[in-house]
């Protein structure tokens, strides 16, 4: 962060403070906030984290999650905290349009904006940034700021929790490229304040419905395409297989993970009619840059190898363009297959 000290002098007296993330938060928003807001409420700030939507039920297990206010049926409050905030934080997000409404009472805030983020291509629109796309979460990153601001010993073993949760889930517990020697680092002085991994580890991964698991099943059964001729693979769920399953937020997060898992592929996609629109999960291995596809053909992005993106065709026009875009890239995704490396 090239201003620090401005910044530093910023929290040096008690401020109003909201904390955002992305739509449908995962663990890493969620974890990276709750983590950051423990951190600021220690200094003395009122702090407010406010989250474009709900989000899944197994990461209600977090410190401070029971304060957190869901923009959504609460607008009202929110659009005056954010009015009357003296710092707004954005994390795990590169433009305020991932934080749908709110980006444009964000953005006419006159609090001063943070950006805490690990994306590519990050909107500018902040007065203070710590941006970082080698950085496997944006819980690292917070980690990293508070150790940089002298505060090491400010984090708690509930911050640690939080923090922990957003490494390990947007490593893929510990087995994407991203996990470096650094992460491992970090990671070994969050379980030397206390932590219990495992625990952690159950609270997210083994606290489903049995209703999700049986959409898992479905999904692996019936809807998994293989185009072994692209080194593709992807599913398309339509919104009666998600009513159905009585599918709930998060019950539809991993599934895109599924399909990478296979031998041979190099592009795993998931597509979700979400009434509004098709919602688009890509991830890939190699040096395919879903992050590129994303950009260029579903208004998305993210990072390289895992990206999202939406359509506002029908699901059977989304497929179909998915489809026809193919052919054209066909050459890259199996010099892609043939790496020896991931």
């Amino acid at each position: 962060m090239q201003n620090l000290d401005e910044f530093k002098s910023l929290l040096a007296s008690p401020k109003k403070i909201v904390i955002t993330t992305h739509h449908k938060p995962d663990a890493d928003a969620l974890g990276s906030s709750l983590g950051w807001a423990g951190y600021l409420q220690q200094l003395g700030h009122q702090v407010n984290v406010i989250t474009p939507s709900d989000y899944p039920r197994f990461l209600n297990w977090m410190s401070g999650e029971s304060d957190v206010i869901n923009y959504e049926g609460h607008e009202a409050q929110s659009a005056q905290l954010i009015a009357d905030a003296d710092l707004v934080c954005c994390l795990d997000f590169s433009a305020l349009s991932r934080i749908n409404e709110m980006g444009e009472l964000v953005r006419a805030s006159k609090a001063r904006k943070l950006l805490i983020d690990h994306h590519l291509s990050p909107e500018d629109f902040a007065d203070f940034v710590f941006w970082d796309t080698k950085a496997a979460a944006t819980a690292e990153l917070v980690y990293d700021l508070i150790v940089l601001l002298g505060d090491k010993a400010l984090i708690t073993i509930p911050m640690a929790e939080c923090l922990y949760a957003g490494i390990m889930t947007d490593t893929g517990s510990f087995r994407h490229s991203s996990t470096t020697k650094k992460v491992h680092e970090v990671v070994s002085e969050l379980i030397e304040l206390g932590i219990v991994p495992s625990r952690i580890h159950k609270l997210i991964y083994d606290n489903h419905t049995e209703q999700r698991l049986r959409f898992l099943g479905y999904a692996l059964s019936e809807k998994l395409r293989v185009l072994p001729e692209y080194g593709v693979a992807y599913f398309a769920i339509t919104r009666d297989e998600l009513k159905r399953f009585d599918s709930q937020t998060g019950d539809t997060e991993g599934l895109v993970n599924y399909a990478l898992s296979i031998e041979g592929i190099v592009m795993g996609v998931l597509m979700i009619d979400r009434s509004e629109m098709v919602k688009i999960s890509f991830r890939s291995v190699g040096d395919f840059s879903v992050n590129a596809f994303a950009r260029e053909h579903f208004d998305g992005g993210g990072h390289k190898n895992a990206a999202g993106g939406k359509s506002h065709l029908s699901l059977d026009e989304t497929e179909q363009k998915l489809l026809a875009l193919l052919p054209q890239y066909r050459e890259q995704l199996l010099a892609c297959n043939n790496e020896s490396s991931y």
